[in-house]
């Protein structure tokens, strides 16, 4: 058992459990099943989902682990998340495991600004679960639920490029649009913007980019669309306004989109032409930038679907809205709706095909990365029979047969064999005649040439080899050293 206080298995009975309850919201709890590995995060395969309503971001795709050690007392982890975690206002420090008390307050990523507490702080509690059975559901509960609330951090880490509009500034708009003013913003899930009511909703709405491919401008109305708008202008000045920025901003994305795909068309070109050789780092680093040019296509198509149907909405909130007012007013309205949804269709369409050919040019590059990765093992099988071949020369022919190794400070004697000068020196103390042909021996020469090819294959023959071969080395000094002394 744990310390007093401590969060230990089995330390009550009955239906009493260990659970994380969020600060401010009673309801809500996190339960921490004994024996069971809790995961926390908003990607998919963890044991509870966060996703968060005023930063998508904020909480990572594995934010932290919790499970209990050896004595069965819960513990906590950051899992190298990067907004952090605090326990009892501390953050703790990457993959280091604290241990949980009753009554600790953790924290999941920072306070937005101008806010004073984090969106989702919890206090480690004891509760009784046939009492209090509302616990949040798992992550596999929710799958289908959150489906469509997935985020690229690839799409979002294109929004904060330079010249842009950053991530909150889009948030900002979207809800701004999504809520009256000065009313707090609600999540309506799957990214969607909330249904205006009908005396806030605005001509110019219908107003959207026309040029795809040179920039974006908003349609100017008819005269009476105009003179309506002036009219409501006082009720909802910043709706319509906010929804041109987010158009405007979708379609720079796009036009950006466009010309990353070109400029990496231009990159496969240059690798095609280059030496296919050393090259494995690049070509990894292609194929992956390839991957994560395809995940921003599709989420860049699913972003702008997504604001298809928002504008539908709007259409059919509008005709609720317009159903008093003259009829040519009204058809002028449908015109420009329209006119905005073909667009965006249109836009859809080329994009549709754009990624056809992509996913083209990806195939194309994928069959020849693995060309050559069969070169790069082709060149390799060569390198190590050549290891091989080397290693068996040097083990048949240039081993002194005395003392079984590698030549060393090799000799030859006047019958041409040869031998380690230290060996040979102590085989002459016993005979002086050569071990192989037994022919008397009358000089012995140096051989520089042959230890020098010697300790340049050996160096190619790993670290161990080499190693050993300096100690014999020393070894042989130091018997030459002391022998030298006696005599």
């Amino acid at each position: 058992m744990g310390e007093p206080g401590s969060l230990v298995m089995g330390g009550r009975a009955g239906g009493w459990v260990w659970c994380l309850r969020r600060v401010g919201m009673n309801a809500e709890r996190l339960l921490l099943e004994d024996g069971n590995e809790v995961t926390i995060g908003r990607g998919f395969g963890v044991t509870y989902q966060l996703i968060s309503k005023l930063c998508p971001l904020m909480i990572s795709r594995k934010h932290c682990v919790l499970k209990q050690n050896t004595d069965g007392q819960w513990t906590i982890m950051d899992n190298k998340s990067l907004n952090g975690v605090w326990l009892n206002r501390v953050r703790l420090e990457p993959l280091k495991v604290y241990s949980l008390q009753k009554g600790d307050h953790i924290q999941l990523g920072m306070p937005l600004e101008n806010k004073e507490n984090a969106e989702y702080e919890y206090e480690v509690i004891e509760e009784d679960q046939e009492r209090n059975p509302y616990l949040a559901p798992k992550s596999d509960q929710m799958m289908e639920k959150n489906k469509d609330l997935r985020t690229k951090r690839k799409f979002m880490d294109e929004l904060e490029g330079p010249g842009a509009e950053g991530p909150s500034d889009l948030k900002s708009i979207i809800s701004k649009v999504s809520c009256e003013p000065g009313q707090p913003v609600k999540s309506h899930g799957k990214g969607e913007v909330a249904s205006q009511p009908s005396e806030h909703l605005d001509p110019k709405l219908t107003s959207e980019p026309s040029e795809k491919t040179t920039g974006a401008h908003v349609y100017s109305g008819p005269a009476k669309a105009v003179e309506l708008h002036k009219k409501q202008k006082a009720s909802y000045p910043l709706a319509s306004q906010n929804i041109l920025e987010l158009f405007k901003v979708i379609m720079s994305r796009i036009l950006k989109l466009k010309a990353q795909m070109q400029e990496k068309q231009v990159a496969v070109l240059k690798v095609k032409k280059q030496s296919r050789k050393g090259n494995s780092n690049k070509i990894v680093k292609m194929e992956q930038e390839l991957q994560d040019l395809q995940s921003l296509l599709y989420a860049e198509q699913a972003q702008l679907q997504a604001r298809v149907e928002q504008l539908v909405k709007i259409f059919n909130k509008e005709q609720q809205c317009l159903q008093g007012l003259e009829k040519e007013q009204e058809e002028d309205l449908k015109q420009q709706l329209a006119q905005a949804l073909q667009e965006h269709q249109d836009l859809v369409e080329e994009l549709n095909h754009s990624k056809k050919n992509f996913e083209a040019a990806i195939q194309a590059k994928n069959r020849e990365l693995e060309q050559i990765k069969e070169e790069k093992e082709k060149v390799q099988a060569q390198k190590e029979e050549i290891s091989s071949h080397l290693n068996d020369v040097l083990e048949n022919e240039l081993q002194c047969i005395i003392c079984s190794e590698y030549f060393i400070e090799t000799v030859t004697l006047n019958c041409a064999h040869s031998f380690c000068s230290y060996c040979i020196n102590e085989w002459m103390k016993r005979k002086i005649e050569c071990p192989i042909c037994r022919k008397d021996i009358k000089f012995k020469t140096p051989s520089l040439v042959l230890d020098s090819c010697i300790s340049k294959m050996v160096d190619n023959l790993g670290s161990e080899v080499k190693d050993h071969r300096m100690a014999l080395i020393g070894e042989r000094k130091e018997y030459h050293r002391i022998a030298k002394r006696h005599s």
